[in-house]
């Protein structure tokens, strides 16, 4: 008797940006898996029954290893369960999906892929950055400031790939991360945004020049976001997301 896993993409930080598809899956689960950066009051949308398995990872804490995670999916499913493996943004964008899946598809454990929205478009957005823009950006690119275990990444063969390139996980290096794209030939002077806690009442967005964000190094919690490209110029104009607490921005027509 098999079950099936669901690889739920649970969106950047805000709850309501999950998927129909997602809320559907959560509704019916016997098991939810869930990772730290999926947000907590989708947990809610379970039944009251299901088994709920934290397997979060931060700094200096790690719930589960990727391996028990694997461990516990196929474990689950083949025992005939409805499995919600809920995971922040998109369960293929640096989410570790791709592994979660390999090891169902070899146990022979069914499973479906539910998409989520990710970081690395939704962080952009939320602080007012098109990563394309007619004349400015014609494409982009979404890399990792950080690989497996913390090690630093590589950027010099990806900091040229795109006009808008969105690096995930760089918060905690960010100063470093600017400096290694300037020296790798993006300009000092390109408009850059480092985006925290996108898309929630914690969202904080801080902008500037790729020299000035090296120069500076905000103090920025993870998760966080950094983009950089000719379109996050635009974060000022097109300014829309005001976390609570903080003034809405007013259209432009209302400026005069």
């Amino acid at each position: 008797m098999s079950g099936i896993v669901y690889l739920v993409g649970a969106g950047p930080g805000d709850p309501r940006l999950l998927t129909l598809r997602g809320a559907e899956v959560l509704q019916r689960a016997d098991v939810v898996v869930y990772d730290r950066l999926a947000p907590a009051a989708l947990l809610d949308l379970a039944p009251r029954g299901a088994e709920r398995v934290d397997a979060g990872k931060a700094r200096g804490r790690v719930a589960l290893s990727q391996e028990a995670i694997n461990r516990v999916l196929v474990d689950r499913g083949r025992r005939g369960l409805t499995v919600a493996r809920l995971k922040g943004g998109d369960p293929f964008v640096f989410g570790r999906g791709g592994e979660e899946a390999l090891a169902l598809a070899e146990a022979g454990v069914a499973f479906e892929v539910v998409p989520g929205v990710s970081a690395a478009v939704a962080a952009p957005a939320y602080a007012g950055i098109p990563v394309t823009h007619r004349g400015l950006a014609a494409s982009y690119a979404v890399v990792s400031a950080t690989l497996a275990g913390g090690a630093p990444a590589d950027l010099a063969r990806t900091a040229a790939a795109a006009d808008t390139l969105v690096l995930l996980m760089a918060a905690e290096r960010l100063g470093e991360v600017c400096a290694q794209l300037i020296a790798a030939g993006r300009p000092a002077d390109q408009p850059a945004a480092v985006i925290a806690s996108a898309s929630t009442a914690a969202q904080r967005v801080v902008t500037g020049t790729l020299a000035e964000l090296a120069a500076g190094d905000p103090d920025i919690d993870p998760p966080a976001t950094l983009v950089c490209g000719p379109s996050v110029a635009l974060a000022g104009p097109l300014a829309w997301f005001a976390p609570a607490g903080t003034p809405q921005p007013r259209p432009a027509s209302a400026q005069a």
